[in-house]
């Protein structure tokens, strides 16, 4: 008999759930959902969590907790990663947190987890499904507020590093026009460059054979590429990219205006403004990831992070 295990990722710009059933030493899904609920709304500039966008966040777990006792959750794990990593007032976040998920696991709490953890996580859930002499592998799990550059294959992690750079990090400090401008444009990407450097000090990207690229702004980037009509979970899972088709997909989304990118049959609402901003941080990790190993492809995976926090409690 498998057991029951309750996920929950809280990021900058969305909050996730997974519900799935561990047997055999794999998950099978029950449920996922994601819902845009922007906790780092201009905690960037402030340096705090703003009250609006903490009480979203509560709306939304408030819900994915009703999910979890319904379905028989017997372990639930939650973390939260960059932007409450930077508040000064993450303690509201936390006992808001602590309120709710104590509905489904008597004591059971959100936690902050390193970047180092964070990328470990994303890297376990990403390549799961791949096989491993396609190692090794980097993994960029691109988010709001921050980009995990992981370099690992079937033996494990050997290096990671967590940028302070992120899809909507990136759109509040630098792009501001509808549509940017070039010069905003340059400067994201300076900033991006600049940030991603640091990532790649550490990371030894060179010995990769493979990208494989995970969260919203990356999954976006297929279905906008695949020119679905709307969003298609299972055609994205595992969609593989030239470079040169996610440097076009890019350059057209940076290019265009809000209802432009609003129109689109696969874009979240709750992505429009910053998907920019992603897709300049990942146009920049393809030209990096093509100088430096050799890389010709990206493959967009579905299973990221969540389903490392699913694993970790299993």
């Amino acid at each position: 008999m498998g057991k029951r295990v309750g996920a929950v990722d809280c990021g900058t710009n969305s909050i996730r759930l997974l519900i799935a059933d561990f047997e055999d030493e794999s998950l099978t899904d029950v449920h996922r959902e994601m819902r845009i609920v922007r906790l780092g709304q201009g905690v960037d500039a402030t340096g705090e969590l703003n009250p609006d966008a903490i009480e979203r966040t509560r709306v939304a777990l408030h819900d994915y907790v009703d999910l979890m006792r319904d379905a028989g959750v017997a372990s639930v794990r939650m973390v939260a990663t960059s932007a409450t990593r930077d508040a000064r007032n993450r303690d509201d976040f936390f006992t808001m947190a602590a309120s709710e998920l104590g509905r489904v696991v008597e004591g059971a709490q959100a936690e902050v987890i390193s970047g180092d953890e964070e990328a470990r996580l994303s890297f376990a859930g990403a390549v799961g499904e791949l096989p491993s002499a396609e190692g090794p592998f980097v993994v960029v799990d691109l988010g709001g507020g921050s980009t995990e550059v992981v370099l690992g294959d079937s033996a494990g992690v050997h290096a990671a590093y967590s940028a302070d750079i992120g899809c909507v990090r990136i759109t509040e400090r630098c792009l501001h026009g509808n549509p940017p401008t070039p010069e905003e444009v340059a400067a994201a990407r300076f900033f991006a460059s600049q940030r991603l450097a640091q990532a790649f000090g550490v990371v030894p990207v060179e010995r990769a054979r493979t990208w494989v690229g995970v969260a919203g702004t990356m999954t976006t980037l297929a279905a906008v590429a695949l020119d679905l009509p709307e969003y298609d979970s299972e055609k994205v899972h595992l969609t593989r990219m030239s470079l040169d088709d996610v440097r076009a997909v890019c350059n057209r989304l940076i290019g265009m205006n809000h209802d432009q990118r609003a129109a689109l049959g696969p874009m979240h609402p709750g992505r429009v403004d910053v998907i920019g901003g992603g897709a300049v941080i990942a146009e920049v990790l393809a030209d990096e990831l093509a100088r430096r190993a050799g890389i010709g492809e990206l493959i967009v995976s579905e299973h990221d992070i969540l389903d490392g926090i699913a694993l970790s409690i299993a």
